[in-house]
């Protein structure tokens, strides 16, 4: 099995010179512990690992923290700290009294709820940073420059990053970015799928919510696969999972909570009047969407009907990693109006707005790009536009609207 170097990690080395804690979420498998238990072997300073996920040091953790603490002396490594949150108070007593940066390393799965105890406990002590699947940079090796428009980046880094044909590409899309797969460990991806699904839903799940029912919920994943990079439409997937609407919106909370799917919100503000309300529902892992909605092969997803929602949901969630992964807060949104004008991706930085259009075409037209106008009421800059697509290399309509292929993203 290859280790797979993260872009992550420089980040937490920084944090640790200044920080005495430092708290990596992210979904389960997602290599968190992984990536803190290799950076650990390179600091060479004895930092001890322990895991909550063992019983009886849960046990000790959550009955007698002060003992815990004890006998896992910092600086430590402490895995799955949601199911203990009585450790956060000790903690923080301990970081008061001794004030050693890079103390304590901790890593959570289940988001929401850990935000809570940590904001009361450790506010000001500790820096939060949360942890996607691979990126495909990361997966390549190339250095994780989050995406932007910015032409010089775009071609300095096109050398650095191998062509990829469309057939690639959705084998990539196929295969997902779970580091166990892509590392080797899983050779067979079904029942690495089938056994990810059934942990959550016997553990996660039920942690989060009291008693699920194993198989609506799984219908009820499925049927958010089916629709992936598409409207969030509540209704509809009660409807295919037999459950009530409040039901459906707790489920999709508790997707997003776990780091399975993510929510792309509409861009708005008080002159865009007529821009709709509704979020997009994408997946951090477009292997689990194939798995999900039964795309057997990389080519049967590419000439399937989902293949268009599944370049989107790749690209943008590509993206988003790309961003996460380097420690940093992507701010992401789609376009769309009462006029049905839309824009799939709008990237808000440095006071502009940086109009994308993802299109499984090879030739992209510059119509495409006419779209991008009706952000030019906006109080911030039309910045520089691109349409993500197959394109075999970096190219442009003009000066403001680059042709930008999905493999260099």
């Amino acid at each position: 099995m290859n280790y797979i170097k993260r872009h992550m990690e420089d980040q937490i080395l920084k944090l640790s010179k200044s920080y005495s804690a430092i708290l990596l979420t992210g979904p389960r498998q997602a290599g968190k512990t992984t990536m803190l238990r290799s950076l650990a072997e390179k600091e060479n300073i004895g930092r001890r690992y322990v895991t909550l996920d063992d019983l009886n040091t849960r046990a000790i953790a959550k009955n007698d923290p002060a003992l815990f603490l004890q006998l896992h002396k910092p600086p430590v490594l402490i895995d799955e700290v949601q199911y203990a949150p009585e450790l956060f108070t000790y903690i923080k007593i301990y970081i008061d009294e001794h004030h050693n940066p890079g103390d304590f390393w901790m890593t959570g799965s289940q988001i929401f709820r850990l935000m809570r105890g940590v904001q009361e406990s450790l506010a000001g002590r500790v820096a939060l940073l949360h942890m996607s699947p691979l990126s495909q940079r990361e997966i390549i090796g190339v250095p994780g420059i989050p995406f932007t428009t910015d032409f010089e980046n775009l071609l300095a880094e096109q050398d650095k990053i191998e062509p990829l044909t469309a057939s690639q590409l959705f084998e990539r899309i196929w295969e997902g970015c779970m580091p166990g797969i892509v590392s080797g460990q899983f050779n067979d991806r079904n029942v690495f799928y089938s056994s990810y699904l059934s942990t959550y839903i016997e553990r996660d799940v039920r942690e989060l919510s009291g008693n699920i029912d194993a198989l609506k919920f799984h219908q009820f994943v499925t049927a958010v696969a089916a629709r992936a990079s598409q409207l969030l439409n509540y209704n509809a997937l009660a409807e295919d999972a037999d459950i009530d609407i409040q039901t459906s919106k707790a489920w999709i909370n508790i997707l997003e909570t776990l780091g399975i799917i993510f929510l792309l919100h509409p861009y708005s503000n008080n002159v865009l009047k007529r821009t709709i309300k509704t979020p997009k529902v994408y997946f951090y892992d477009t292997g689990l969407v194939c798995y999900l909605t039964k795309w057997s092969s990389p080519e049967v997803a590419e000439s399937g009907a989902m293949s268009g929602a599944l370049l989107e949901n790749f690209t943008v969630s590509e993206i988003v990693k790309g961003y996460q992964n380097a420690g940093l807060e992507p701010y992401l949104y789609f376009y769309r109006d009462r006029d049905s004008k839309e824009i799939d991706v709008v990237m808000e930085g440095d006071g502009k707005l940086c109009p994308l259009e993802i299109k499984k075409t090879a030739t992209p037209d510059k119509r495409f790009t006419r779209v991008f106008n009706v952000i030019n009421k906006s109080p911030l800059k039309l910045g520089t536009g691109a349409v993500l697509c197959m394109a075999e290399q970096l190219g442009a309509f003009d000066k403001d609207n680059l042709i930008v292929p999905i493999w260099m993203i």
